[in-house]
């Protein structure tokens, strides 16, 4: 019988490079049970991809635990405003996962995806970096984060910043250099770059004229 308490879910995604190494994790907490938790490396993609993939994941799995009302909580603000329908998906390879993500949904009777910050996300960013960290055959940081999403944890959050957004631009770079200026499109390198900026946290509102 399908329990009709709201399971409670904390996503996240991450490539180191975006496009990069990536994995995803996903953290379920349900009234009266254990957590349900899963990681797993991704390969090769961006941040985005590694993001929903966390999502169709989650949904997938709350799915075979019969649930019918998700509160699913995301550090990507990208990803949250989609899935809300306050942005569009203009990214083809995103799209897919995005309409995955969606015809989940639709099996559910609610579902509310809400944008929280990083430090509330923890649990779910700590599998996503161990998953990470396992495949890469590092050994996570003692005491804290096994490691930032783009180098390691003695880094400030201005040079993992700098040091993430330049590597996504030097791999655009090198594939316009070979005589595709189309591929990537512009469009989606910025959309990396705009998502690189929120998951760091340093957007800042534009000031009063």
């Amino acid at each position: 019988m399908a329990d009709a308490t709201p399971l409670t879910i904390h996503i996240d995604g991450a490539a180191r490079g975006n496009p990069g190494p990536a994995a995803f994790a996903y953290v379920i907490t349900r009234v009266g049970g254990p957590a349900v938790e899963e990681k797993g490396y991704l390969g090769p993609t961006t941040n985005n991809q590694a993001e929903y993939t966390a999502l169709v994941k989650a949904l997938e799995r709350a799915a075979r635990l019969g649930a019918r009302r998700l509160v699913v909580h995301s550090d990507s603000e990208l990803l949250v405003k989609q899935m809300n329908g306050l942005y569009r998906v203009k990214n083809e390879d995103l799209r897919a996962l995005y309409d995955q993500a969606k015809e989940l949904c639709g099996r559910f009777d609610l579902v509310t995806i809400r944008h929280v910050g990083r430090a509330d996300n923890a649990r779910a960013d700590r599998l996503c970096n161990e998953a990470l960290d396992a495949e890469q055959g590092s050994r996570a940081a003692p005491g804290g984060r096994p490691s930032q999403r783009s180098g390691g944890p003695e880094l400030s959050r201005e040079a993992a910043l700098r040091e993430e957004a330049v590597t996504c631009l030097r791999a655009a770079a090198a594939v316009w250099a070979r005589g595709d200026s189309h591929h990537p499109p512009p469009e989606d390198v910025w959309e990396q770059l705009w998502s690189i900026i929120e998951e760091h946290g340093v957007l800042r509102r534009p000031r009063a004229p």
